[in-house]
């Protein structure tokens, strides 16, 4: 959202998915994509302008990224456009073997194994990175998600949005989780991702902090008490600073004051970009709800603990959606009147109050039906494993979540 006039809240949003490249037939990492963009920009740029949406690459070679070519008005255009995109890709892998595998993370990647790491433009800051964390672990090489950018204008919609933003978290696994495998292994929690995630700054904890961000509610105090935080532990290990800019803050949500908006990073991509721009849709819409104060104060909203902020979290990273909330009181910031409600539930009672429902909405109710009947993609994923998940099945399963990428289609753990 660079190189824009600033943009009060809700007046602009931004979105962007990442997904993994994979050998066609096996599915294997394939760490390509220097090679695609290449193909498309005639050079290793970090960023190529196709229109509505943007490529660009991320730290692993296997992975690139698409996102929405500055702030949009509405997401409604969003989902055809990445769609568009994703069959571009698709036309150019092809050629080489190769083609795109959705999820939160890839099912079978040997990370110690099998990362490559960006080697071209601005490469000096993954190796930073590597050197100081070591990005050999799924936390760092294997994980794809979507991004949500929110803007604010000033100060009190800073503070406004950021503590509407730090109650939704931890209702988002719940949604949104997509990554039930690692290594091949069920591991019983359900977004994997963010468990990963959530450790991969363990030598500087600060850069992560708990993912649920602080109770901070001013520009200035984010950069004392966070931002100033991190570059002082991170100094110990960078001198030179190479990482001491506001990307490097981890949290499931961050601020970019360069862009003056707040990173919602908390998502698993899932198996096309119409049910990422349903769940986007979704949790922007309760969001907007804080902030308009239908159901609570800000004063209020500001005044939760972080502490219990994280463990609701954690609860949906391990659970998604049959996590349970155990306080009517964090119910009711929400409009909700009830106890021990799942997150599932809770999500189904929010898309009833707050989405309008028109002809125009039909794929995304449709995409948001199938999370509400039927678990989330990690569920889904792990229903479709039926318990034993063989080596054979998980291809069976990934090829199948493959098709639904290319097809636009929600994925059913009944069709295989």
């Amino acid at each position: 959202m660079a190189n824009q006039r600033i943009l009060g809240l809700f007046e602009g949003f931004g979105i962007e998915l990442e997904y993994m490249i994979v050998d066609a037939g096996n599915l294997a990492v394939k760490p390509c994509a220097d090679r695609l963009l290449h193909l498309v920009g005639g050079g290793y740029d970090q960023e190529v302008d196709r229109g509505a949406v943007l490529w660009s690459n991320e730290l692993q070679l296997h992975v690139i990224e698409m996102k929405s070519n500055g702030p949009v008005r509405s997401l409604g255009a969003l989902a055809p456009a990445f769609a568009e995109q994703v069959r571009d890709i698709l036309d150019l892998l092809a050629p080489l073997g190769a083609t795109l595998l959705p999820t939160g993370m890839h099912p079978w990647m040997d990370p110690a194994r099998e990362l490559q790491l960006w080697p071209h433009d601005n490469a000096e800051i993954y190796a930073a990175f590597d050197r100081i964390f070591g990005c050999q672990g799924h936390g760092w090489a294997n994980l794809q998600s979507m991004h949500i950018n929110l803007p604010f204008a000033n100060d009190d919609e800073f503070g406004r949005l950021h503590a509407a933003i730090r109650l939704v978290l931890p209702l988002i696994p719940g949604l949104a989780a997509s990554s039930p495998l690692v290594e091949g292994r069920l591991t019983g929690t359900l977004d994997n991702r963010l468990e990963a995630y959530r450790t991969n700054c363990a030598r500087i904890p600060s850069v992560t902090g708990q993912v649920v961000p602080e109770a901070v509610y001013s520009c200035e105090g984010y950069q004392q008490q966070i931002l100033q935080a991190i570059y002082r532990d991170l100094a110990l290990l960078d001198p030179e600073g190479v990482l001491a800019y506001e990307w490097v803050n981890a949290r499931g949500a961050i601020a970019r004051f360069d862009r003056m908006a707040i990173e919602i990073r908390t998502a698993d991509t899932q198996e096309c970009p119409r049910a990422d721009l349903a769940i986007a849709e979704l949790v922007i819409a309760v969001v907007r709800s804080l902030v308009d104060e239908k159901h609570s104060e800000t004063a209020t909203q500001q005044s939760v603990d972080t502490e219990m902020l994280a463990r609701f979290h954690q609860d949906s990273v391990r659970s998604a959606g049959a996590a349970t909330w155990p306080t009517r009181e964090y119910l009711a910031l929400f409009g909700i009147d009830g106890e021990r409600l799942s997150v599932r539930e809770t999500w189904a009672q929010l898309a009833e109050k707050l989405l309008p429902r028109d002809h125009s909405t039909k794929e995304r109710d449709g995409a948001l039906q199938v999370i509400f009947d039927e678990g989330t993609l990690a569920e889904r994923i792990t229903s479709a494993l039926n318990g034993s998940p063989g080596q054979a099945r998980q291809r069976a399963v990934y090829h199948r979540l493959a098709e639904c990428l290319a097809q636009g289609a929600s994925f059913q753990p009944h069709e295989l």
